[in-house]
């Protein structure tokens, strides 16, 4: 077991491969947190709470002045009864008080992993893969009983905790904040890391040095956004990509979040992350339960590097799910920068018989293939095929495409309806909005109210109907706009402020139902490109349109921010035109096809259109990807350079049995008087001899880690250089 239980001090200590995480209940039921860092074999109470007597610290029991909730690291904190810093939980009572004191109950240790009903999460396929602890915490007076749920993975260093609330008593309950974790460190000397970016912009990296008061990234627009990330991670000063402790957590959610890191009067730290309390409530009858999303929690010392790497993998095997999670993604052409709206059926077949001459392996059509979808005005959620552009149907079409040994995806935003719609004009009260307020659109479209089981049996049954009627393999599913007026026609007023996370709560239920209904069909998400890429989505569909940027010098930072928590092979990378459409800029196709091909490979410009020497670069590039992609989606990722730190990225992907490796560089402006480079690989066996493909070449692993390649004179912005190495078994 990776959990043990000390019955004398009353230590909980959960073990992964790599990190423990150590609890204690103490005096009068308090549970206190010990430790979370670096693996210890046996905990032996070295970290006994040093209780002191402090100034405007209260003490619950009015015999001891040393006692203090104010000065003891916990594990689940509320607030009202000595403890000032941000709690993890408030529970409104009917005398108007929120003031709840958890006291330790029971607790059970046992094999496995739980699901948590209508939520995502990571899972295991065998009960030997991971320890769970459940933990009652119970507050007599109202009998609210809150169990904590921990898993230690024992394969992989990362600990879920998630929370289930349990309303025992007579008298309702209102939860106006419910966190999924909450984690109280004893000093202050980290750095704080999260993203951040915009639409075509997205994940950016922020790191600063801690400060006292609190810090945060949340957002209160009704999804994950690119704006923030459901992520935040400490770092100890000095730490990079390769050494140094790292403390992550991220949320397994896709709406209103809020990551927090509170520097107290102490120089402590306390990290909590889960729902946005902000604009939040969830009303607990006699009875009533309610369940918090998972946090993953990722401790690392060997850097950022080693961080990312247990998300990845742990994401990769144990959160996307079905007959994808472990194939290869084919490469796509997908029309929409290539006609945008403006297409009919010949133009469509043109463009994928050119793919299909190329190598592609799927045709992908966008928006405007519905309703009388000319423009982003109107027909959003009316799912029917438009004649005008598809004479003979979604049907001919696909048939078509498909007999060209193509696969065929659609484009879908069902989410969202047009107010010029005949699905708004028949349900006007199927959109999120409040009684007599204006309804503020976004890209010319509201949102449907997905807290509502009719609209989302209408959602599920309008795709459907489409994914039946044609051999559709593959879906882009779009989200457009983010969430306003958040109110729903069938809550009553005391129950408005649960619709956030009602919406939220039925889109899962949604995409279990389409994604279960379809196996065969890929489901790639997408808002915007990467606005609401996070880990919720990819327990539904295994992949993300990672930003509607498809410039490649721009991708550099998005691909490189975004591969911090989440795999490649949940990336997804088109080539596109030049000039390009986001920021009009000129770039190399070998450069835009290396950069795609760090993810899944598609390209979405007019094929037709290309020279006989681009049509056979992108031949070239296709072949090329075929060959490295079990190694690009499946093989451990490892970053060199940073885009956010200089003029050069570097990255390189390596095989599981570090037999194959991929390096790539990619250099943005070419500066007089430059320094001859070189370039270190990472991730290869010291002791293992490479071949080079290029060149026939034979390197060590260590030569190539240690003392690196000299890299070619190139001449020119925005170039790239793409090694292959293969291990050379004999030499």
């Amino acid at each position: 077991m990776g959990i043990y239980y000390d019955e004398e001090y009353k230590v909980f200590h959960l073990q992964t491969p790599g990190s423990s995480y150590c609890m204690q209940i103490i005096r009068d039921g308090y549970l206190g947190h010990l430790y979370w860092g670096k693996r210890i074999a046996v905990y032996r109470n070295s970290l006994p709470f040093n209780f002191i007597d402090r100034g405007f610290s209260p003490n619950p029991d009015p015999a001891d002045r040393k006692f203090s909730l104010d000065n003891l690291p916990q594990e689940y904190p509320g607030y009202g009864n000595g403890d000032f810093g941000l709690p993890a939980y408030q529970a409104g009572q009917s005398n108007g008080s929120e003031i709840c004191d958890l006291r330790y109950l029971r607790h059970r240790i046992y094999a496995g992993k739980p699901n948590l009903t209508g939520l995502p999460a990571t899972y295991i396929e065998q009960d030997n893969e991971a320890d769970t602890l459940e933990l009652v915490l119970e507050d007599r007076l109202t009998g609210l009983q809150v169990t904590l749920i921990y898993t230690a993975f024992n394969e992989l260093d990362a600990i879920t905790r998630s929370v289930h609330y349990d309303n025992t008593g007579a008298g309702n309950l209102v939860l106006h904040r419910a966190l999924s974790a909450s984690i109280d460190f004893r000093d202050d000397g980290y750095d704080m890391l999260t993203f951040y970016g915009a639409h075509t912009n997205e994940r950016n990296i922020a790191r600063r040095p801690l400060m006292p008061g609190i810090q945060s990234a949340e957002s209160r627009r009704g999804a994950s956004s690119p704006q923030q990330n459901p992520f935040l991670a400490l770092l100890r000063p000095g730490t990079d990509e390769d050494k140094g402790e790292v403390f992550a957590l991220n949320l397994v959610y896709s709406g209103n979040f809020a990551a927090q890191a509170e520097v107290g009067q102490y120089q402590t730290t306390r990290v909590s992350i889960g729902i946005n309390p902000f604009g939040f409530s969830w009303h607990l009858a006699p009875g009533g339960k309610f369940q918090t999303p998972e946090a993953v929690l990722v401790y690392s010392d060997q850097g950022l590097g080693g961080m990312s790497r247990v998300f990845n993998k742990l994401y990769r095997t144990r959160l996307c799910r079905g007959k994808f999670r472990d194939a290869q993604r084919p490469v796509l052409i997908n029309n929409w920068e290539a006609t945008y709206f403006d297409f009919d059926a010949d133009k469509i077949i043109e463009i994928a018989s050119e793919g299909k001459e190329l190598g592609m392996e799927l045709f992908v059509l966008d928006d405007g293939w519905f309703g009388k979808r000319d423009n982003d005005l109107s027909s959003l959620g009316d799912w029917t095929v438009d004649h005008r552009k598809l004479p003979e149907g979604l049907n001919n079409l696909a048939q078509r495409i498909t007999g060209m040994g193509m696969q065929f995806g659609l484009w879908f935003e069902p989410e969202m309806v047009s107010p010029d719609s005949e699905l708004y004009r028949n349900h006007p009260d199927w959109c999120l909005h409040v009684a007599d307020r204006p309804r503020t659109v976004g890209r010319n479209q509201l949102v449907l109210d997905l807290s509502r089981q009719d609209v989302c049996d209408y959602i599920v049954g309008a795709i459907a109907d489409i994914l039946s009627s044609a051999p559709v393999t593959y879906v882009k599913w779009d989200m457009n706009r983010h969430l306003t007026e958040t109110g729903s026609a069938l809550l009553p007023a005391e129950r408005q402020r649960e619709t956030g996370h009602r919406y939220i709560l039925g889109l899962y239920r949604v995409m279990d139902e389409l994604t279960s209904a379809f196996p065969d069909v890929l489901f790639e998400s997408c808002s915007s490109g990467g606005g609401r890429y996070d880990a919720g989505m990819l327990y539904y569909m295994p992949q993300t349109w990672a930003s509607d940027n498809t410039d490649a010098i721009s991708r550099l930072k998005i691909q490189y921010g975004n591969s911090m928590v989440y795999p490649a092979v949940s990336m997804g990378a088109h080539v596109s035109g030049v000039p390009n459409h986001q920021v009009n800029r000129f770039t190399p196709l070998d450069t835009r096809g290396h950069v795609a091909m760090s993810g899944n490979l598609g390209y979405e410009l007019d094929l037709t259109k290309l020279s006989p020497e681009e049509k056979i670069s992108v031949k070239s590039q296709v072949a090329l990807y075929k060959e490295i992609r079990p190694l690009i989606q499946f093989g451990e990722f490892y970053r060199i350079l940073s885009p956010f730190e200089g003029n050069e990225t570097a990255w390189a992907f390596v095989s599981a049995g570090q037999n194959e490796a991929v390096l790539a560089f990619f250099r943005v402006l070419s500066q007089p008087a430059e320094r001859v480079p070189i370039l270190k690989c990472k991730g290869l066996n010291p002791t293992y001899v490479y071949r080079h493909h290029e060149t026939g070449r034979i390197y060590g692993g260590d030569e190539l880690m240690y003392a690196g390649l000299t890299l070619p004179a190139i001449n020119g912005d925005y170039i790239s250089l793409f090694w292959r190495f293969s291990r050379v078994e004999e030499y």
